[in-house]
């Protein structure tokens, strides 16, 4: 299991001024850690480091050591944001890890056997790729698989469909919201007329 580290520098220059300073003269993104019984803390990082870390998808689902000023925590992904057009990350939201206490994370979705219903003839759209959950730190899943092997054409995937990992559950079905997944549909190719 690869080991996700950032580390960090707490800040006191707070303000959207600061914050654009930051990016553009030291190439380092502002971020906030909070949660816990401790007060949130404003901190800078590299922006090598942090573009270099969520390369790999696996990052935004699991426990991040984040190392501030020598002092290290667990913390976990809450939000970010990115340029809308060059797509480098502008921002970031980090929770702290309290073991024992459940956390909400937002965990990448996997669809396998995605050729199955393609071979009946139908055509996959995925409606999300990613999916809230809540659960313990130790049971924080890397991703949430979506097998197709049996989707029929006109069939929509719903969250209920899913099976959660052990531990894990969806926040928009404890919200009593089912989301779509995915849908199988006929294709939408109009038919050419036969040569006469």
């Amino acid at each position: 299991m690869t080991d996700f580290v950032l580390n960090a520098q707490a800040r006191t220059d707070l303000g959207k001024g600061a914050s654009r300073r930051l990016r553009r003269l030291a190439s380092q993104v502002p971020a906030v850690v909070y949660g816990g019984d401790k007060a949130p803390v404003s901190i800078t990082l590299m922006a090598k480091e942090v573009a270099k870390l969520f390369e790999d998808e696996a990052a935004f689902s699991h426990i991040i050591e984040l190392n501030i000023d020598g002092a290290k925590q667990d913390v976990v992904v809450k939000a970010m944001q990115r340029h809308p057009a060059k797509q480098f990350i502008m921002h970031a939201d980090f929770v702290r890890v309290v073991a024992g206490q459940k956390l909400t994370a937002v965990v990448a979705v996997h669809f396998i056997n995605e050729e199955a219903p393609i071979k009946k003839g139908g055509e996959i759209s995925h409606v999300v790729g990613e999916i809230e959950v809540s659960c313990l730190p130790k049971d924080l899943p890397e991703f949430i698989e979506v097998d197709l092997a049996n989707a029929e054409i006109g069939s929509i995937i719903h969250l209920s469909d899913l099976k959660a990992p052990k531990g894990v559950e969806f926040v928009a079905l404890a919200h009593g919201n089912d989301l779509a997944v995915a849908n199988v549909h006929a294709p939408r190719v109009p038919v050419e007329p036969a040569a006469e």
